[in-house]
């Protein structure tokens, strides 16, 4: 009898911790913790917006470890770079938000996509948990830009489907470049609305850089057609921009320094087929994918560096454009 009473009584501490586990995971990153943020700017310092970055991809990850660990002091070191060289675009009236998480690593990529998706689902955990903890901590409803590239950009458009369905009218817009938005997913969640011009509000900007004979890549493959704006002429359609509308592409370092600067560097015009964005003007060799991922003419990494000045002056084009509507 005693046996059974102890049997049970382990059956039940084991339901118990298992039901305390369909929460948040055991192991969860602890938000409240300065060391886990790479920005966390909570003070007000007179911004009118805040804005929410997530890092794109700078882990490389291996068979045996997928997802980058908090412990990994020399990638959070380029983490923390990665993020610098895009937070000139969206900082200048905006408080910065950017956590560290356990990105899924460049190796994961080449796996097949449920496997993928285990490691992704890993990371975005971390990216919701740490938006929920900046949204109830610092928010205070105030206006919201989400920003992402690449893997940074997928995970910002899993944030609109699960967080934003009652915090749409808080959006200033959702910067995913770097990643695919498809027709269908905008059909199935009514939060998800994609751009139609410079200054609309709540509203998805996403685009992919390539060269013109290109028609298959990681971010858009075969097949696939991916909604797109074209960030010199803030249009959807096949509109060619010339390279005069190119108010500067900028090359930054880890510490977010402009390195050197081109302006009229390339025009750009969405391909009706894939919705990529056709880079006309500049040349493979010139601007290598530097990834083994990547071949020639995928220009994704620079995405933003090519249109950074445009994207510069358009963030602060929508938030004026937000409190205009209010």
């Amino acid at each position: 009898m005693k046996r059974l009473k102890y049997v049970f009584l382990i059956f039940v501490i084991g339901l118990l911790v298992g039901l305390a586990g369909c929460g948040e995971a055991a192991d969860s990153v602890d938000y409240s913790e300065a060391d886990n943020w790479a920005y966390y700017e909570d003070e007000e310092m007179n911004k009118s917006a805040d804005v929410f970055f997530v890092c794109p991809t700078v882990y490389s990850g291996s068979y045996e470890s997928r997802n980058m660990s908090m412990e990994d002091s020399e990638t959070k070191a380029s983490f923390l770079g990665a993020t610098n060289m895009e937070k000139g675009i969206y900082d200048s009236d905006s408080r910065f938000f950017a956590p560290y998480y356990r990105q899924a690593g460049l190796y994961v990529y080449t796996l097949d996509e449920s496997e993928q998706e285990k490691s992704l689902s890993y990371a975005f955990e971390d990216v919701k948990n740490a938006f929920e903890y900046y949204y109830e901590n610092e928010n205070n409803g105030r206006p919201i830009i989400l920003a992402g590239f690449s893997q940074g950009a997928d995970l910002c458009i899993r944030l609109l489907k699960e967080c934003f369905d009652d915090k749409q009218n808080q959006l200033i817009a959702c910067y995913a470049i770097g990643w695919r938005v498809t027709q269908e997913e905008i059909n199935e969640y009514p939060q998800l609305n994609f751009a139609q011009g410079e200054s609309d509000t709540g509203v998805i900007i996403s685009f992919n850089s390539e060269a013109e004979g290109i028609n298959d890549s990681l971010m858009i493959p075969e097949g696939t057609k991916t909604l797109a704006v074209n960030p010199l002429n803030w249009k959807t359609d096949g509109t060619v921009a010339d390279r005069s509308l190119n108010k500067g592409a900028c090359f930054t370092d880890y510490d977010g320094n402009i390195k050197s600067e081109i302006p009229n560097l390339t025009g750009a015009y969405i391909d009706d087929v894939r919705g990529a964005l056709k880079v006309p003007d500049v040349s493979p060799a010139d601007y290598p994918p530097v990834l083994d991922i990547f071949e020639d003419g995928i220009y994704h990494l620079y995405d933003y560096q090519f249109f950074y000045r445009n994207l510069q002056e358009n963030v602060q084009k929508r938030i004026n454009s937000y409190y205009e509507k209010q």
